[in-house]
């Protein structure tokens, strides 16, 4: 006979794993039945996440590698950034699945299944060698599925390949990192590099692009052979370990609750559109709900930004989609003219509307204005 759940998170990546960690922390939950599903168990260092903070978080435990200090550089413009009084941090995806799963281990009231998840709705979850019936479970849904493409929205994708390297003598500044370069060409569209050193003699460095389509594995490999080379000066170094990944960046709107599925992390909407960060909106979005349901709140009425964000990252992704402004020309002129911590918080979405209209008002109005007026009359 099936057990009943009171609860059920599809997918163990970030946000699922978050929802889960946070539900446990908060004690509140530990005479409820809590089933937890994936494919296969979480043994790769798959990704990094990395994100600024102002305080301690609540992963605080498995940050990596932070950053008091950043970089920002263009052809015209490179600055040392102040990003007081936020630091910049890394967490790597091992590290991650790891600190999660000794925890959800030792709960006697989670279940873990690992089956590949055919197709779900509120009623039933049909896996691969099995199917469960919801029940009066709560379903969490954080698998991405790509939507068919509208004709009124934009698509691209934020597409990156990394190399660790590892230098024979001392290369990096342990204390600043590179959040963003583009001195590199552009002629596949946005592209910088950011760089992170890990040590002295070690770093990620990131090959990053916001385009519609892929390079191939050979293209990125040159990019970059060439920047280490000649935008690092190193001409000696061994690559020790890689990552690819992409993430949609997209105008699409994806529902919090859809079907009677609650949606979370990428599915439902947490990746900002304009920068592709998601690890601090899941962050968000998962404390909400659990607050809600300690407090039982209605979870469907739940907003996790004022919908005024959505509107400037649609007039940017217009901008980048139809060419009329790049990346690179945006992003110099937002760090230029304004103060680092201020568009950190803008690109949080947790500016006041007095504070955005000051921002705005530093980057290429008119080009701005009239991307925006089109956007607002769909």
């Amino acid at each position: 006979m099936q057990k009943s759940y009171d609860y059920i998170i599809l997918g163990a990546g970030c946000a699922g794993l978050s929802l889960l960690m946070r539900m446990i922390d908060s004690g509140q939950f530990a005479d409820k039945r809590i089933l937890l599903i994936d494919k296969e168990p979480k043994t790769k260092n798959d990704r990094t996440w990395c994100f600024w903070e102002k305080e301690k978080g609540f992963f605080e435990k498995i940050v990596y590698r932070k950053w008091d200090g950043l970089v920002f550089r263009s052809d015209n413009y490179s600055s040392l950034l102040d990003i007081a009084p936020y630091k910049y941090k890394m967490i790597q995806g091992i590290d991650f699945y790891n600190y999660c799963f000794s925890e959800i281990n030792k709960q006697e009231n989670v279940d873990v299944i690992y089956d590949e998840i055919k197709s779900f709705d509120a009623s039933v979850i049909q896996l691969a060698n099995q199917s469960i019936k919801t029940g009066d479970a709560i379903v969490f849904n954080s698998l991405y599925q790509t939507a068919e493409k509208k004709m009124d929205k934009f698509y691209l994708l934020q597409h990156f390949k990394g190399w660790i390297i590892e230098t024979k003598k001392n290369s990096f500044n342990p204390g600043v990192a590179t959040l963003m370069d583009f001195r590199v060409h552009q002629d596949y569209g946005t592209t910088f590099v950011y760089t992170l050193p890990l040590n002295e003699r070690a770093a990620l460095v990131e090959y990053t692009l916001f385009t519609e389509s892929l390079l191939n594995d050979q293209q990125y490999e040159e990019e970059l052979k060439i920047y280490v080379k000649e935008f690092l000066k190193i001409d000696a170094f061994k690559v020790i370990d890689e990552e690819f990944g992409v993430i949609p960046m997209t105008n699409e709107q994806y529902s919090f609750y859809a079907n009677g599925v609650y949606n979370t992390g990428t599915a439902g909407g947490q990746t900002k559109p304009s920068t592709g960060y998601t690890f601090q909106f899941i962050q968000k979005q998962v404390k909400a709900i659990v607050d809600a349901l300690i407090n039982k709140r209605n979870l469907s009425s739940l907003r996790f930004s004022p919908k005024r964000f959505q509107f400037y990252d649609s007039t940017l992704l217009h901008l980048l989609a139809k060419g009329e402004l790049s990346g690179k020309e945006i992003f110099t002129r937002m760090f230029k003219k304004n103060k680092a911590e201020q568009v950190f918080k803008f690109l949080d979405n947790e500016t006041s509307l007095s504070e955005e209209i000051k921002i705005m008002s530093t980057l290429q109005i008119g080009t701005f204005f009239k991307a925006g007026v089109k956007e607002f009359l769909k």
